[in-house]
């Protein structure tokens, strides 16, 4: 159950594995469908998340002992935070069983890339920075000019999950048929 929860966290929100063990109790906002995730470049942003997998990370803190704000949210069952070992573990038993995701090199950041890659290959350029959190610091000065707000990643996430988001523009309306 806690692998199936990593992986669809990790499918939907592109986060890197320290964004995801970063996650509190106080960053998750299950009736707006939003984490707040906080990775490397002391980079901070509300990321939309189906209200599906808002509700099952609201039963695993539940179950698993994260109800103080500050706790962090994803734990083993015995209610230890969990730690980058985890991920270590995960994609070795997963390699064990498919033998081709040992070999192809399938990893974390492998999710991180490939739904990067569907979202800007369906929504832009613009949309999949704002989606994996990259910011305007530093990049061409086109990178300046090409910004998504929250609705864009929304939308975005409700055509990925076939799900719809609460901040999302109608995929109907986009002209898109789930």
């Amino acid at each position: 159950m806690l692998d199936a929860l990593l992986l669809r966290l990790h499918t939907e929100t592109a986060c890197r594995c320290a964004g995801a063990l970063a996650l509190r109790r106080m960053d998750l906002d299950p009736d707006q469908g939003l984490v707040r995730i906080r990775e490397k470049g002391e980079t901070l942003r509300w990321q939309p998340i189906s209200l599906d997998l808002a509700a099952h990370l609201v039963d695993h803190a539940g179950h698993r002992g994260a109800v103080a704000p500050a706790d962090q949210l994803l734990r083993y069952r015995d209610g230890r935070p969990l730690t980058s070992r985890r991920y270590d573990h995960l994609w070795k038993r997963i390699g064990d069983r498919l033998p081709w995701v040992a070999a192809q090199g399938i990893s974390t950041h492998w999710l991180r890339h490939t739904t990067l890659t569907w979202v800007e290959r369906n929504f832009g350029y613009g949309i999949a920075r704002a989606y994996a959190g990259h910011t305007d610091k530093t990049g061409p000065a086109t990178t300046t000019y090409i910004k998504a707000d929250l609705q864009a990643v929304a939308t975005a996430l409700a055509a990925l999950t076939g799900q719809p988001h609460p901040l999302a523009t109608s995929l109907e309306d986009l002209g898109i048929r789930t």
